[in-house]
């Protein structure tokens, strides 16, 4: 279910978002106007973690093969036993 949030803009915010919404604008209204800037604006959140992910893999994947360690499955389940024990 949809949840509103109400706004109040004044001055200069106003009249720009007047500007944007109603005759010759881009938008028919206000409410449209806002949501639209916050879908970009979550866009680019998602754009800038999947940015930093890829950076992130992108390091691991040019790394030298010296840099990479050699792990078999029953020993990364051992260690991650050992670990959960030493838990308090």
């Amino acid at each position: 279910m949809a949840e509103g949030i109400n706004v109040r803009f004044a001055g200069p915010l106003h009249r720009f978002i007047q500007q944007k919404t109603g005759p010759g604008g881009m938008y028919q209204s206000a409410s449209e106007y806002i949501r639209d800037l916050v879908r970009h604006d979550f866009q680019r959140e998602q754009e800038r973690h999947s940015e930093a992910l890829y950076q992130h893999l992108k390091a691991a994947a040019e790394a030298p093969p010296e840099d990479f360690v050699a792990l078999d499955v029953e020993s990364v389940i051992r260690d991650a036993k050992q670990r959960r024990a030493a838990i308090p």
